[in-house]
C-alpha cells in the first residue's frame, strides 16, 4: 500500500511541476524543490498525533476502551496480518517514544 501511494503522490508532484518520466528528473529534486514531505511521513505524524489524543482521554470513552479490547478465538494460518497498532508501535520506536510520555502531562 505504502508503494502504491508513493508512486500515486510522485505522479501528482511530477504534474505539478509540469515533468515527465522521459525528462528523467530524480523525485528527490523534485520533493526537494516543492518542499513536501513524503505521504508516508505525515501518515505516521498523524497516527501518533491520535494515538495520544485517544490516550488522554477518559478512560469510559469508547475509543480507549477499544484499544485494550481482546477478542476470544484464533487467528488464521499464515502471516499475521498488519493492526493499526502495530503500525503505531513500530512508528513510537521509528520517532524514539515511549508509551509513557503519551499520558496526561502534569505540571
Amino acid at each position: 500500500m505504502k508503494k502504491r501511494l508513493h508512486v500515486a503522490e510522485m505522479r501528482m508532484l511530477r504534474w505539478m511541476c509540469g515533468a515527465t518520466r522521459i525528462n528523467k528528473v530524480r523525485n528527490e529534486y523534485i520533493r526537494g524543490s516543492l518542499k513536501v514531505v513524503p505521504v508516508t511521513e505525515k501518515f505516521k505524524g498523524n497516527r501518533l498525533s491520535w494515538y495520544g489524543h485517544v490516550n488522554r482521554g477518559d478512560i469510559t470513552h469508547v475509543t480507549k476502551r477499544v484499544l485494550s479490547l481482546h477478542v476470544d478465538g484464533w487467528r488464521g494460518r499464515g502471516r499475521p496480518k498488519k493492526r493499526w497498532m502495530d503500525c503505531v508501535r513500530s512508528d513510537m520506536k521509528e520517532k524514539g517514544v515511549s508509551d509513557s510520555m503519551t499520558g496526561d502531562r502534569t505540571e
